[in-house]
Formats: C-alpha cells, sequence, structure tokens
C-alpha cells in the first residue's frame, strides 16, 4: 500500500509498505477515505516532538480520519464490511482506574493513533484498529464530514467542560484555526450567541465571522483588554484559549470577569504557560485543562448529521495522497489562507 512517513524535521516521503493484518478477534481494517491534518501533526512535522513524545523516523502521522471497514475480526458487531465510519484515534484499555471512572482519555495505558511510540498514524491507504473505535455514519456523512468529527468532538468538549448554564454568557476564543472554531460551531449550536474571536489573522477572522461569531478582535492592531470593554463592560464569563500561545493566555486573564472561566484546549510550543497568579487569585479564575475529547464522538455525529452544525465551513484547502508534503507545508506557513486542509485518499 502507499502511506507518507515523516523521515526528519519538514520532510515527508511517500512509500510502498506492507498493508496491515487482523491481529485481534475485535479488530478491523480499514481502507482510508479523508484524514485531516491537525495542529498536532504539525508540531510533529516542524518540531519532531509534541512534549516528552518525541518522533522515531520514519513515522506516520494523522490521527483524523474515516474510511470504509474492508475486513473484520470475528467478534466484530458494531460495524460490518462496506461501512463508512468515523474512527475515534483513542485507543484505551478499558480495565484501569480511569476507564472505570468514565475518563478513557485519560486511560493509563492510553494508546493514540499517530503518536510517537504508541500507533503508526493514518496517512497510509489501510489501518487496523479496534472495532470499538469506530463509527458507523453510512448514508448520514460523507467521508469529508466523517473525518472532521475528530477535532469537532474536541470542540464539543471543551464546550461541554466549560458547563455554561446561561445563554446570556459572554464568551471570547482565542484562535480562529480547526480548534476555535469546532468551539464556536458547538457553542452557536447550544443557542450561545454572544461570543467574541481574537486572532491576528484577517482571513481567519473572516471564517468566524461567517460562521457566526458576533464580535472579533485582531491583537496585533489594537489592545485586547480595551477592545473587549468596549464589547462587555464587566468583561467575560468564559475564554476558551485555542491558539497555544502565551499572549493568548495573558490576555485571557484580564479579560476575564471576576469568577470567569478559562478553559484551555490549545497547545503550547514549548509545552509549559506562565500565569499571573496575583491577578488570577484576586478573580479567583477557574482553570479548566481540556485534554482530547471523553464521549463526545456521538454527539459531534448528531449535530452534524442533524445540521446544527455545518462542519465543512472549517475546510480550506483538499489534497491527494502524492500531496499532502505540500499540505503541511501550508498549513504550517498560514499559506492560501489555510485554516483546515485535508488529504482525499479518492481524488
Amino acid at each position: 500500500m502507499k502511506a507518507v512517513v515523516l523521515t526528519g524535521i519538514r520532510q515527508m516521503k511517500l512509500i510502498e509498505t506492507a498493508e496491515p493484518v487482523l491481529t485481534g478477534e475485535t479488530d478491523v481494517k480499514i481502507k482510508i477515505s479523508t484524514v485531516g491534518v491537525c495542529g498536532s501533526d504539525i508540531h510533529y512535522y516542524s518540531e519532531g516532538k509534541i512534549g516528552s513524545q518525541v518522533v522515531e523516523y520514519p513515522f506516520k502521522v494523522g490521527h483524523e480520519c474515516s474510511g470504509v471497514i474492508v475486513e473484520t475480526g470475528k467478534e466484530v458487531t458494531n460495524v460490518r464490511v462496506g461501512d463508512l465510519v468515523v474512527v475515534d484515534p483513542s485507543v484505551h484499555c478499558g480495565t484501569c482506574d480511569q476507564c472505570l471512572a468514565g475518563r478513557p482519555h485519560t486511560c493509563r495505558n492510553n494508546k493514540f493513533l499517530g503518536c510517537p511510540g504508541q500507533i503508526e498514524g493514518c496517512l497510509a491507504e489501510y489501518i487496523v484498529m479496534p472495532s470499538f473505535t469506530c463509527y458507523p455514519v453510512t448514508d448520514k456523512l460523507n467521508a469529508r464530514q466523517a473525518a472532521l468529527i475528530e477535532p469537532l468532538s474536541i470542540g464539543v468538549y471543551a464546550v461541554n467542560l466549560a458547563q455554561i448554564q446561561k445563554k446570556e454568557t459572554t464568551v471570547g476564543i482565542f484562535g480562529a484555526g480547526p480548534i476555535g472554531l469546532s468551539i464556536l460551531l458547538k457553542l452557536l449550536a447550544d443557542n450561545i450567541n454572544n461570543v467574541g474571536v481574537i486572532e491576528p489573522l484577517e482571513y481567519r477572522l473572516s471564517k468566524a465571522k461567517e460562521i457566526g461569531a458576533s464580535w472579533l478582535i485582531n491583537p496585533t492592531n489594537e489592545d485586547v483588554e480595551t477592545a473587549v470593554q468596549k464589547q462587555e463592560e464587566l468583561l467575560l464569563d468564559v475564554v476558551f484559549e485555542a491558539s497555544g500561545e502565551q499572549d493568548a493566555v495573558n490576555n485571557a486573564i484580564k479579560i476575564l470577569k471576576p469568577g470567569g472561566k478559562l478553559v484551555l484546549v490549545g497547545i503550547p510550543p514549548d509545552a509549559q504557560y506562565i500565569f499571573d497568579m496575583d491577578l488570577m487569585r484576586r478573580k479567583e479564575l477557574t482553570v479548566i485543562n481540556v485534554r482530547r475529547q471523553n464521549h463526545c464522538v456521538e454527539e459531534a455525529i448528531d449535530l452534524v448529521i442533524s445540521g446544527a452544525v455545518q462542519v465543512s465551513k472549517i475546510v480550506t484547502h483538499e489534497f491527494t495522497l502524492e500531496e499532502t508534503p505540500v499540505a503541511f507545508d501550508v498549513v504550517e506557513g498560514y499559506k492560501f489562507g489555510a485554516i483546515k486542509a485535508m488529504i482525499n485518499f479518492e481524488l
């Protein structure tokens, strides 16, 4: 089969390799249809690591995908050959304290698709996964929508964790990339409409406005705190940080009202943030850290099927498997108005 592997920093290669085979009675073999390029993939591409997770070359990245079941183990009952499926990239053990507590996303033995040292990624024509990671969506979603469920589920989970009770809640989002926009889509689906977006790239602000953001701030052109106070004199109830930038965290603390919530979703390049604890303590802010998603795949699927979320709006570019190195270069460099790039195996 064809596959694309990382061979070094900002280096990728199309190779021929053996197709994977089923090793367990509950495994399934999936013919990949579409893969989304994620920000974490770009970290591995440009830096060779995310924190302690370091790439050993060659390595296949990629975890946002959809595909068609082509083979099943004898004990598989939830999907069948021919099904288009959403793939949850997180493989939990089901037996540790975290899994038993309803927290499979923090499983002690978790293995994640496209994560170094865990499972080779989905930038290949075929992958093998446990059947419990697959959600059949034949005749309900197309392959692109199905591949976008994974990032959307992170936005869904982030909003659910914030436990926003009142529809008049004032909300800000730092970052209008795929995750920030997924958060926006979920908020709007929940009828939380007073949502502003802070983002330095004008084309991404335009996309946020198109989706439904009620106000926009470009931090390179204006002081964020002053601009927010013009919109909301008492400042904001909830702020989602989806950019991974220290400046965003600094500003988020300033624009939250006392008793507000800061939801951390972005991945900082240096794996750490510095917090103004004096201001945070005086405001008694709540900080919520988001680890991928937990039990939100089905909700994300339902939101798209119902039409409450038009997830394809975040897509800006589409490439073939052979064009994957170009796709990664475009996304990393924010070229040509890139927000979400998809690798379409059927082109």
